[in-house]
């Protein structure tokens, strides 16, 4: 590995170890995505019941896949916004980081996808196991789907973690961030699909949303994963998240640099 990238490449081991060190609050997110799990089963796959057997293009057996994919995915996707970057602002360690021989930015980036990476093995795997074993799901029978997939959800963890991290610097000026956390978090899970499905917003709601990089976080991935676009369509969805992934990097990267020219150390 090139010397230039091993201090990232330890970083990320150092989310997993980080990640790994709470057993118990990731047993404690199986339960609950688990119990969430089955009261969206309840709710949806009745509204599908409800429309005749379909609605949207989603059947039973694809509706649950998209339910038990998307509460495997919330221990990785970061859609509350909360990341320790905004901590180190406020109490001024921010300046030891400055200080390292290495990318701020990145290093954030890497800790965080380390993080997600660890939390699909205690909490998001389980999870679907679960729906899959207890109440069923339609899943591609071939590896594409699956390989494009993972590509998928790899890229979904980076952009999630490179917009909460541009998120975050807006504490070099609000100094306290858990007004914008909140609001993030609110929109955010709204847009990535945690709910229902994007496909079912109205139009004008829906090119609010692809104008967003949520859908990319986990609507996207779970699309690419489900089978429920392949092909060229898949390969577009991978394209918007690549487009995504550079759009929050150099968002981020700009504010770190007129934040670094702005910043002060709190209490001396």
């Amino acid at each position: 590995m090139p010397a230039t990238l091993a201090p990232y490449w330890r970083l990320f081991l150092a989310g997993i170890r980080q990640q790994s060190t709470y057993r118990l609050a990731m047993f404690g997110g199986l339960v609950a995505n688990t119990t969430f799990g089955f009261l969206k089963v309840a709710m949806l796959l009745a509204t599908v019941r409800a429309a005749g057997g379909e609605i949207q293009g989603y059947d039973i057996g694809e509706m649950s896949a998209y339910i038990w994919l998307s509460q495997g995915l919330l221990g990785s996707i970061n859609l509350n916004g909360r990341t320790a970057f905004a901590d180190r602002i406020k109490t001024g360690d921010i300046a030891i980081d400055f200080a390292r021989p290495m990318n701020v930015q990145w290093g954030q980036v890497a800790t965080e996808v380390g993080k997600s990476v660890y939390a699909l093995l205690p909490r998001g795997l389980p999870s679907v196991a679960i729906g899959a074993l207890v109440v069923g799901m339609t899943m591609p029978v071939t590896p594409l789907p699956y390989l494009l997939g993972v590509v998928s959800l790899l890229l979904g963890f980076v952009i999630s973690a490179t917009t909460a991290y541009a998120l975050n610097t807006t504490g070099f000026w609000l100094v306290e961030t858990r007004g914008v956390q909140v609001l993030y978090m609110v929109v955010s899970g709204f847009f990535a699909g945690l709910f229902v499905p994007i496909s079912f917003f109205p139009g004008w709601l829906l090119a609010i949303a692809q104008a967003t990089p949520f859908p990319s976080m986990m609507m996207f991935p779970i699309d690419i994963v489900s089978g429920r676009v392949t092909g060229s369509g898949a390969y577009a969805l991978l394209g918007v998240q690549l487009l995504w992934l550079l759009v929050t990097a150099v968002l981020g990267h700009v504010l770190t640099l007129a934040g670094r020219r702005k910043v002060e150390i709190q209490g001396g």
